[in-house]
């Protein structure tokens, strides 16, 4: 196929770009960055912007395009219009924060998302983040009527995030000593390997799919113990982890800091998405054991992380949970 990908240097973008060159597909990349990542394969690049600078798509045309950069209806609906009649499938790269934040576990695509009347703003904030990505989703399938492929994913994690919310835990249990854990033990976790994502949209782009899925991992659900317990298996630092309960926490630490990345306690629906209609249309998903140790294998050297407690901060809650007791939480 020739396919374009709308903001393909970082993250997902990479990971279809990478997979794509694999494939054998001809590749053509639109950014604004004027220069490429490292370790970027040989693909075509277009320069521009896609707020105002579009020329360089003009008078082109591919089999399918990827927007994996689109955030506002406005200029999603400006290159979904122009790509129209040059774009055979046009797949948009949403979120499963198009469902209110107070879902229940066990939503599916078919679940309520956020309704009109959409914020009017183009502020991209906590609040508006999820209904926007809604109103685009509107945009790219009013564009491609029958022609719109729609995916929903959850927390995507591995090599090359740039948020570093799952790099931190991975890194804090490679680094040894007494780790904070945050309780309950058997609380879900959800997240999918941004690579296992890119296969499964590369996979649909090629079909011409026209649907929608929410695409979450691991296939078997996953718990903190479970998770922090391989990473800690795979940092081979002899990290002791510390399980804190979820009390104790959300009486001491604010979600809007970042400080504990991934757990949404107060939020089921984050971490209890049903996948079964992506696994049933060819979702697959890598061991987490893999996701964990390719990301530490690239987290190292990088510097300082953009979430997760610090050092002294983890000490500090650490030391208030001694002096409260430690009680082990509650599972």
């Amino acid at each position: 196929m020739k396919l374009l990908v709308i903001g393909g240097t970082h993250f997902v973008g990479r990971a279809v770009v990478e997979d794509a060159v694999v494939r054998g597909h001809d590749v053509t990349v639109f950014h604004r960055g004027p220069a490429e990542p490292e370790g970027f394969p040989k693909v075509e690049h277009l320069h521009g912007d896609r707020d105002g600078g579009l020329d360089p798509l003009r008078g082109r045309t591919w089999d399918a395009a990827i927007d994996t950069c689109g955030y506002r209806p406005r200029v999603v609906r400006e290159s979904a219009r122009l790509l129209a009649d040059a774009v055979g499938t046009y797949v948009f790269v949403s979120t499963l924060s198009v469902y209110p934040d107070d879902a229940p576990g066990g939503g599916t695509e078919e679940s309520p998302t956020h309704q009109p009347p959409f914020p009017d703003t183009e502020e991209i904030t906590a609040e508006s983040y999820g209904p926007l990505k809604v109103a685009c989703e509107l945009e790219a399938q009013g564009a491609f009527p029958g022609r719109c492929l729609v995916v929903r994913p959850g927390y995507i994690v591995g090599p090359h995030d740039p948020t570093d919310r799952f790099t931190y835990w991975v890194r804090r249990a490679a680094g040894g000593g007494r780790m904070l854990a945050p309780g309950p033990r058997d609380q879900p976790l959800q997240v999918v390997d941004v690579r296992d994502l890119g296969s499964f949209t590369l996979d649909h782009m090629g079909a011409g799919t026209a649907d929608v899925f929410g695409i979450v991992g691991p296939r078997e659900r996953l718990t903190w113990s479970e998770a922090l317990v391989g990473m800690v298996v795979a940092g081979r630092a002899g990290t002791e982890l510390t399980w804190v309960d979820a009390s104790f926490l959300q009486a001491r630490v604010k979600e809007e800091d970042g400080e504990l990345p991934l757990w949404d306690i107060d939020y089921p629906g984050l971490h209890g998405f049903d996948a079964t209609k992506a696994i049933a249309a060819g979702l697959r998903h890598r061991p987490v054991a893999e996701t964990i140790a390719d990301t530490l294998a690239w987290d190292r050297g990088r510097g300082a992380l953009k979430a997760g407690l610090t050092p002294e901060r983890e000490r500090e809650l650490l030391q208030a949970w001694s002096m409260a007791g430690g009680a082990p939480p509650g599972v």
